[in-house]
């Protein structure tokens, strides 16, 4: 009999075979089951999505140009089961296969010592980044829905409307997965959600860190909605390098959907209130409270529009350049919103302004295909701190078969 251990450093192939064999059985349980009982099926659920993201910041410091160019693929199979009271379990197995185009193995003699890059792993074996795993469990009250998620599963379940300062684009494209718990209820006029992602067991190099996060939205008139998301992230130390930083964030607004009166296709208008509690535990030892106002506003008609973002505050990420008692910066590690939300690149203190401009174009193909193209420009204060080129596109199986998403 295979122990987990056995699995875990057997080789990659062998793994994908056992994976692959694993998928057949639960078909054919699934099949099989269906003739007896109508309560329990074969469940599916099939992603697909291409991010073409040219980032050209050479006229700021806040982060560095590149280009994220890219496709994911996100296949999973299970069981779906359905009981007399009510409730709906699922249960499903699945891989998040992810490719940057261009990362291909060089050949030895023009690798540069210290860089892994000519591995053949990078071809096919490499792309297989992380096995999906989880249980659903669904369930309607009258005019209530509640799902619950447990184990590994995509981040696109989430359902909350989450500012870039929270979660910044290159974040939603490389970490695909969360790993923890997700409570989801939702109304005809209002949703809620609260999850838990641990993104870090403690060891000899790795630091332990989780997040709780939450997002809530209800309709108070036709026209308008109040609501809030907020995290609490615990960046913790390692074995060998002391420190704890609290790093709290949390953003009520109000929303305004003026579509109906305007004859737009989309007229938002959303008011929010960014609010941050951060606590370096070892090297300061006391919290800062960096807040700010923000301005969201989308203009669209016949699937093109203005999206406008603007912020006028203090740096919402204090501690970005400072460093941890092991000599290692804080950066992108501490922070997972966008960079340019520290609004100043000069050392500038006090309160700023950074606005992000996005003009994009969204065809409608069908129920189950999404495609964008924007140009997305970004300015602190007076200055322009660059731009960005952006395609994606994406399909869903489930869309195309069912009219909705399976999840």
């Amino acid at each position: 009999m295979l122990s987990l251990n056995d699995f875990i450093y057997m080789k990659p192939m062998n793994a994908f075979r056992r994976v692959l064999f694993f998928f057949i059985c639960i078909s054919y349980v699934g099949v099989v089951s269906a003739k007896d009982s109508t309560s329990v099926r074969f469940a599916y659920d099939v992603d697909f999505d291409m991010d073409f993201d040219n980032r050209e910041f050479y006229r700021s410091s806040f982060t560095g140009s590149m280009t994220i160019f890219g496709a994911r693929i996100t296949p999973s199979l299970g069981i779906d089961a359905g009981s007399q009271d009510g409730w709906n379990h699922r249960v499903m197995l699945g891989i998040d296969v992810m490719k940057d185009f261009g990362a291909s193995p060089v050949s030895p003699e023009f690798s540069i010592d210290g860089e892994n890059e000519t591995s053949a792993r990078q071809i096919n074996l490499d792309l297989f980044k992380e096995m999906t795993l989880y249980y659903k469990l669904g369930r309607k009250f009258d005019k209530t829905d509640l799902d619950v998620y447990a184990g590994i599963f995509p981040r696109r379940f989430m359902s909350g409307s989450y500012s870039r300062a929270f979660f910044s684009d290159s974040l939603m494209f490389y970490d695909n997965n969360l790993e923890g718990l997700l409570v989801q209820i939702g109304r005809p006029k209002a949703h809620f959600e609260i999850g838990c992602d641990w993104m870090g067991k403690i060891g000899e190099s790795r630091r332990e860190r989780f997040m709780i996060f939450s997002s809530g939205e209800g309709k108070v008139l036709p026209f308008m909605s109040l609501g809030y998301s907020a995290y609490m992230y615990h960046f913790a130390c390692t074995r060998h390098i002391d420190g704890v930083v609290d790093n709290i964030l949390a953003s009520p607004f109000v929303k305004f959907d003026l579509s109906g009166i305007t004859g737009l296709q989309c007229f938002n208008i959303s008011l929010n209130w960014l609010q941050s509690l951060q606590n370096d535990r070892l090297h300061v030892g006391r919290y800062v409270f960096p807040c700010g106002g923000q301005l969201d506003m989308e203009i669209g008609h016949w699937n093109a529009g203005v999206r406008s973002a603007l912020f006028y505050g203090k740096d919402m990420m204090p501690y970005y350049n400072a460093y941890d008692a092991g000599g290692y910066k804080y950066g992108n590690q501490l922070y997972m919103g966008s960079p340019f939300y520290r609004v100043h690149d000069d050392g500038t203190d006090g309160p700023g302004i950074y606005e992000r401009l996005e003009v994009f174009y969204e065809p409608v193909v069908g129920r189950f295909l999404r495609i964008r193209a924007a140009a997305v420009f970004h300015f602190n204060g007076s200055r322009y701190s660059g731009c960005q080129q952006v395609v994606t596109f994406g399909f869903n199986l489930q869309d195309l078969l069912h009219g909705k998403r399976n999840q």
